[in-house]
């Protein structure tokens, strides 16, 4: 294959993976992002509608109504409604597959791997069983059932969930969700032609989806996983191109739905497909971690060491890890899959498999999961990496970058391992905060995206300069996959912290950035957010703690957003949410909220301008706390 640059490349704060990527001889969305940066304004503000016949309506000072009448107001309200209830629905997705992949799991007595955290949510959930698998199957019930329910009959498990302070203002301002799956198919009905015209009713129907997307599909979700997987666990892993090793037969999993992985990462490193790798001329076998799924892999580590060889990157790094050649086989199961990989994959041969038709491939197999019999699924993805292994590897240049990366990423943080960490409290952590040793805690999350700046760019940059001032970051989604892999995520980035935060990152041999994983970690945030201002005997917009989703990219990031705003945080984002062509959805997001959740929306494209914003934020919440 011939090393030909075709063209050139947007800028990465990974500069080892923008410097692979620029050499490569295939079009990747590195490249594309150049040919793609003449933006339809109208698009931009949201001011563009094409529910009907009549349109598509443009919004303009000369046509300030649609045919039928919609304001810029209704346009844009209506736009970023639909597009929270499919984000929503996305995570409402993921965590009924995990419920139901769990109630199959107990239903075959499979070990339970944490039985604290099962036990955890039988009593939240009033839940009695002596039996331990009978207990993970009533526990998927309640999930699964109050999923199911109606919209006008409310989820019984929030109130469980909820930090009590916040499920008293969502009752009060009466944003408590009905049935998950029925408020996302309210929302699409709500935003077809000729419905609803009031703009403060859809965003109050934002906030509800972003309360059962919260707890359902990020925070449950999570600890339905740790009961089938393991809790995370703290230690130290590699990251980035580094971690492929040619020698085994490589499988590549991207998503978000880890628990589809369970039997694979047992049957793996059974004996007998150890060999059946062995007579292919191979090590063995490996999975390699690329979007949220090998985040989630990377978090629970510990449990899956001898198959499990490391988070390569983010959505926009799976291109980059395809076109080493060292990969033989791709099993997808849901969305950051980019069909930009199609191409790469029939370039080099690769095998691609996907197991949930949401994420079904242009050119991959679809082999739908069985909840019942997984045994047969994982022999085929055996069969077929092998297979594909032995056709392709002679007819393929392998070019793995051992130079991208690190070796000394801190990872399996979560709420539980963070807080076993401080001694099984969160007192060394408040006593820093009120000591100013920590200023403050950012939470840097969601995806990455190529036009705030460049891939990577804005979220390394805005982590550098918060943790300068002594803001400690922890960050969960694709901006995870990012900040490991430039280093930030390792015990020497404490070099790269104001002299406060650098005393504390020492003393306790952590780096200023904590790596939580996936975009579901999101969840584990909340958790650890809730816990703290329950100690503190305060709201949690009382707390010293802000949000950023600097390079958010889809619609599931919007309907983490309403979830933030929910639980009435400052949000910041580097670009707006097609928001702006409504003066009334810019002025309630930025302005209003403040007085509905405590939350608000900050658009701030530069960078030390939002860590200002965002310091700022942390310093008045301290005195109000009289820190």
């Amino acid at each position: 294959m011939s090393n030909q640059k075709i063209c050139s490349t947007c800028q990465s704060a990974d500069t080892i993976l923008q410097e692979f990527i620029a050499n490569l001889d295939v079009d990747t969305s590195h490249h594309r992002v150049e040919t793609q940066k003449l933006k339809c304004g109208f698009g931009l503000q949201g001011v563009c509608c094409r529910l009907c016949s009549n349109g598509p309506c443009r919004i303009t000072p000369s046509s300030p109504k649609g045919v039928c009448g919609a304001t810029a107001d209704t346009i844009v309200a209506r736009n970023f409604l639909r597009a929270v209830a499919a984000g929503s629905g996305c995570y409402i997705h993921i965590v009924e597959n995990t419920a139901r992949n769990l109630k199959a799991f107990s239903s075959k007595n499979k070990e339970i791997k944490s039985e604290a955290t099962l036990n955890k949510l039988a009593d939240l959930f009033g839940v009695n069983a002596e039996n331990i698998n009978e207990r993970a199957e009533l526990v998927a019930d309640k999930v699964l059932a109050d999923l199911y329910k109606p919209s006008f009959d409310k989820m019984e498990l929030v109130e469980q969930l909820a930090y009590r302070p916040r499920y008293e203002k969502w009752k009060e301002m009466g944003i408590l969700p009905g049935g998950a799956k029925s408020e996302v198919f309210d929302g699409v009905v709500k935003t077809s032609t000729n419905l609803s015209s009031d703009p403060v009713n859809m965003l109050l129907h934002c906030l509800r989806l972003g309360i059962s997307t919260g707890l359902y599909g990020l925070t449950l979700t999570n600890l339905l996983n740790d009961v089938m997987l393991g809790a995370p666990v703290l230690r130290k892993a590699s990251v980035g191109l580094r971690v492929i090793d040619s020698g085994y037969i490589n499988i590549m999993i991207t998503g978000h739905q880890h628990s589809m992985f369970t039997y694979l990462q047992e049957r793996l490193v059974e004996e007998d497909i150890t060999k059946l790798a062995e007579k292919a001329g191979a090590k063995g076998f490996r999975l390699i971690g690329c979007t949220c799924v090998g985040q989630d892999l990377q978090l629970r580590g510990e449990h899956c060491q001898e198959v499990f060889s490391g988070h390569a990157g983010n959505n926009f790094t799976s291109e980059a890890v395809m076109a080493t050649g060292a990969i033989d086989l791709v099993v997808s199961e849901f969305n950051c899959t980019l069909p930009g990989i199609e191409p790469i994959a029939d370039k080099y041969k690769i095998k691609m498999i996907c197991i949930d038709d949401v994420a079904k491939k242009a050119n991959a197999e679809y082999i739908p999961y069985d909840y019942e019999d997984s045994t047969s699924l994982v022999e085929y993805i055996v069969k077929e990496a092998v297979t594909s292994y032995q056709d392709r590897r002679p007819l393929v240049e392998i070019n793995v970058s051992k130079e991208h990366g690190d070796d000394e990423v801190l990872t399996g943080v979560s709420e539980g391992s963070l807080k076993k960490f401080l001694g099984g409290s969160w007192k060394p952590l408040i006593d820093l905060l009120a000591s100013g040793k920590i200023k403050g805690i950012a939470g840097i999350v969601g995806c990455s995206n190529l036009t705030a700046k460049g891939h990577d760019v804005f979220t390394v940059e805005l982590a550098k300069e918060l943790i300068k001032r002594d803001i400690i970051v922890l960050s969960a989604g694709c901006s995870s996959g990012g900040l490991e892999n430039v280093g930030l995520m390792s015990a020497k980035a404490a070099q790269l912290a104001g002299e406060n935060l650098k005393s504390v990152c020492e003393a306790l041999g952590i780096p200023p950035v904590l790596n939580f994983g996936p975009c579901l970690a999101i969840g584990r945030l909340e958790m650890v957010a809730s816990e703290i201002a329950e100690e503190l005997n305060v709201d949690l917009p009382q707390l010293p703690l802000v949000l950023s989703a600097p390079q958010w990219l889809e619609e599931q990031a919007l309907a983490d957003g309403s979830f933030g705003l929910a639980l009435g945080l400052p949000l910041h984002l580097a670009l707006p949410p097609f928001t702006t062509g409504s003066k009334l959805v810019t002025q309630i997001l930025t302005e209003d909220m403040k007085a509905l959740t405590g939350g608000q929306l900050i658009i701030e494209g530069d960078v030390k301008r939002a860590a200002d914003q965002l310091e700022e934020i942390i310093v008045n919440r301290r005195k109000e706390l009289g820190l």
